[in-house]
């Protein structure tokens, strides 16, 4: 049985929602996880370059790239592993490689927190699908977002529209693209902000005055409506 949305969902006038009313300098992006290869959809090609997840976001947000990648197209160890196209090294799960680093005191912290990563079971996925939101051939499970404060700032007052309450977001500065913006999304079924991490600000783009969050696509419709009401309300700046 394909693995898409029980009722159409119209991405493209979502995306061009989500890209007026936020001032967004790219697309949102469209990311599925694939557990088989005959799960491609027909006409998606495979990316030629071996890169890192956060790169191929964007390529999506920026270049309207449409593609997907298996593990051997990923470059990232530690995005690969989140998005549980890999098992975990040993250099990771001791602690070793972020020690190295320096970006951590001792092993111990470095060990702690990659025990608390988000990340799907090692090797339950077979590739990941990429695609800017306007033009996605498929339903994805996550979109992410890159965007400047104001545009998440608006974000999270419509998330918080219809219920109210507050926002609770997980982050370690590290992995943020991969376990924090596309992990975590998919497996609670919540939003999660990332303020980005040395690697994805480094490689894919994202510049010092941008965010980035990753929402689940069952609510991503509510929520683009919930931003004309917002963006537009008497107290909005």
């Amino acid at each position: 049985m394909e693995d898409q949305m029980r009722e159409p969902v119209p991405w493209a006038e979502i995306a061009e929602t989500l890209k007026t009313y936020l001032g967004l300098s790219g697309s949102p992006v469209a990311v599925k996880f694939v557990r088989d290869k005959e799960s491609i959809p027909e006409g998606i090609n495979e990316i030629e370059e071996t890169v890192r997840h956060c790169q191929m976001i964007s390529m999506a947000r920026k270049d309207g790239a449409v593609f997907y990648a298996p593990v051997d197209k990923h470059q990232c160890m530690g995005g690969s592993w989140a998005l549980g196209l890999r098992e975990l090294t040993p250099s990771l799960k001791s602690g070793e490689f972020y020690y190295k680093l320096g970006k951590f005191q001792s092993w111990a912290g470095c060990m702690r927190t990659i025990q608390n990563v988000p990340h799907l079971p090692e090797k339950e996925t077979y590739a990941l699908l990429y695609a800017p939101l306007e033009k996605t051939p498929f339903d994805p499970h996550v979109v992410v977002i890159v965007g400047m404060p104001r545009a998440m700032l608006k974000l999270a007052q419509s998330i918080l529209y219809r219920t109210g309450g507050r926002i609770t977001t997980s982050m370690s500065g590290s992995q943020s693209v991969c376990a924090d913006a596309t992990a975590q999304p998919y497996l609670t079924g919540q939003t999660n902000y990332s303020l980005g991490c040395d690697g994805s600000r480094r490689y894919s783009g994202i510049e010092d005055d941008e965010m980035v969050i990753g929402i689940p696509a069952e609510i991503l419709a509510e929520i683009a409506e919930s931003v004309k009401i917002v963006t537009g309300a008497p107290g909005s700046i």
